[in-house]
């Protein structure tokens, strides 16, 4: 039941999915919001996907705030790429620039308003981004991070990448972690499974703090779960 389960998940977010994609261009020529309300769609239909096909429910715990701010979650699935979108209105999500060289949809995920990031992280790809994600924060969105840089097991806890500290000190705005526990439904490999993914938002970390003690605020809130 599970494998049919997950190859019905295949057939019909995958099929669907494609022409969502491939026409992400045509709503980036009416600029970011358009891109925006398009990402959206696809997003509650993944949801939609996860509900009805696979049996994944959502759980929310914590309480967001209602301000824009600087989020910093755990990254154990695709899950919550997408998921995140929609359950944040919409943030500027700092994006590894292979995604964003993707033909078309790069152009585009830059339109949605992606702050893209060099896995080098030398000093003026740190300023680019820094840029960016100013830039957003001036229109007046949140700014998503992923700050251990990949997907990582259940139960692994990389250190946070520079790119995190840096851009807390530039935005200067409350930080939230959020700790997921996607992976344990949700694997890098194997079937997905049914089950609960918890997203839970910790204790706000106020701008300001020295380097060590915001990371290790929010590394400890981000695998909460764990």
């Amino acid at each position: 039941m599970i494998w049919l389960r997950n190859w019905a998940f295949m057939l019909v977010f995958y099929t669907i999915s494609v022409p969502i994609v491939v026409t992400v261009p045509i709503s980036a020529l009416f600029g970011s919001r358009a891109v925006i309300v398009h990402s959206t769609i696809w997003t509650r239909f993944h949801r939609w996907c996860a509900r009805w096909i696979l049996g994944v429910h959502i759980r929310i715990e914590g309480t967001r705030p209602t301000e824009p701010a600087f989020y910093a979650c755990k990254h154990q699935a695709m899950f919550e790429t997408l998921e995140l979108q929609g359950l944040l209105d919409g943030p500027a999500i700092v994006l590894k620039r292979e995604l964003a060289d993707i033909p078309a949809w790069g152009w585009a995920a830059r339109r949605y308003g992606a702050i893209v990031v060099d896995r080098e992280a030398s000093a003026k790809a740190m300023r680019n981004m820094m840029r960016e994600a100013s830039a957003a924060k001036a229109t007046g969105r949140s700014i998503l991070i992923f700050p251990e840089g990949t997907r990582v097991l259940p139960g692994e806890h990389p250190p946070l990448k520079p790119g995190f500290a840096g851009l807390y000190r530039a935005l200067k705005m409350p930080t939230v972690p959020i700790a997921c526990d996607s992976g344990l439904v949700w694997p890098k490999k194997g079937p997905k499974l049914p089950g609960v993914i918890t997203f839970r938002f910790g204790e706000v970390v106020p701008p300001g703090l020295p380097r060590e003690e915001a990371e290790q605020r929010v590394h400890a809130a981000m695998n909460a779960l764990d």
